[in-house]
């Protein structure tokens, strides 16, 4: 093979050799994920109600203007199909 393809090959074999994970027990893994739940930081109440109205107005004003468009395009299409007749 050329030097050129030989590299390349050669890289996927050691790409393929360093994919290999260790094994962990099922005990291990469960105190792996207490310890990270125990750094999550939760949202306090004020926040979780004030990021849900948030959301609820934004949703809001996105269907309204959706809405809008939708009529406008539909206006758009009806007006020009009537030329059609």
């Amino acid at each position: 093979m050329t030097g050129k393809r030989w590299r390349a090959y050669a890289s996927l074999g050691t790409f393929a050799k360093a994919r290999t994970v260790a094994k962990t027990s099922p005990i291990e893994f469960i105190r792996q994920v207490q310890a990270e739940t125990r750094k999550v930081v939760w949202p306090t109440r004020r926040e979780t109600v004030m990021t849900a109205v948030m959301v609820l107005i934004m949703t809001t004003l996105l269907a309204l203007f959706f809405l809008g468009i939708d009529t406008l395009f539909d206006q758009i299409v009806k007006g020009l199909l009537s030329f059609a007749k």
